[in-house]
């Protein structure tokens, strides 16, 4: 892969982060003006109230609801919600007609053919996706089978795009030690797709251009003021 192609995959991670994770992140913020987007425990919103202020008045509260779902629930959601559509922007000459596959591509390390299904982070599947992404690799190396393709375990990998290997959670650990199909994560990954060491921070980076431009400070304000002249804020507080 060559400098104008790598050029082309970040040019079109920033788009795709502004339109679907920073959009997608403002439009869900807004709806936190209304309390009925929570289900508020009334012992935690106001212990966390005096955690983060000092005291349990409505702006605390309302701080104490809405600041774990803008910063931490909300995008990370998002993020991993919007994976296919990372596929499709980002990664689309990559593209794979193979059931169950995302992408394909040469590993740039090892010169392999990778049939390679995609995920956002180290901690998005449960139990059930194991099973899953096993059974369709199975079914991908009996096809290559039927057609004469010699397709091994170590071509049918599970790329991550963030991350490393010590933050893979257990299910993760079961395709490498179960199913011994290998898992290409962070750095590795992108490292193997592009052939560029570095590309991984060059991605950091060029999403870090994106989040330079969202100051969405003065809305957050007005959403929690907002929330915290509900109702059902106001009856918490004392």
């Amino acid at each position: 892969m060559n400098q104008a192609e790598k050029d082309i995959i970040l040019e079109k991670a920033q788009k795709w982060f502004k339109n679907s994770i920073a959009k997608n992140h403002i439009t869900n913020t807004e709806k936190l003006k209304n309390a009925s987007e929570f289900d508020i425990n009334p012992f935690l919103a106001v212990y966390l109230s005096n955690f983060l202020t000092g005291k349990a008045k409505p702006e605390g509260i309302a701080k104490a609801l809405v600041y774990p779902r803008a910063l931490g629930t909300s995008i990370t959601t998002s993020f991993g919600t919007n994976i296919q559509r990372f596929t499709n922007d980002v990664l689309s000459s990559f593209g794979s007609t193979t059931s169950g596959i995302d992408i394909e591509f040469i590993d740039q390390i090892n010169k392999n053919k990778i049939y390679c299904q995609l995920k956002s982070g180290p901690n998005t599947i449960n139990k059930d996706d194991v099973e899953t992404i096993a059974g369709h690799f199975t079914k991908v190396i009996n096809l290559g089978r039927t057609n004469n393709l010699r397709i091994t375990h170590n071509d049918m990998v599970v790329g991550i795009i963030y991350g490393d290997r010590a933050s893979l959670n257990g299910h993760y650990k079961r395709i490498i030690n179960d199913y011994h199909y290998p898992i290409y994560i962070g750095q590795d990954f992108w490292h193997r797709l592009t052939g560029d060491e570095n590309f991984y921070t060059d991605l950091i980076h060029a999403i870090g251009e994106v989040a330079a431009e969202a100051d969405y400070n003065e809305e957050l304000e007005e959403v929690i003021s907002e929330l915290a002249n509900t109702p059902d804020v106001r009856k918490l507080s004392k």
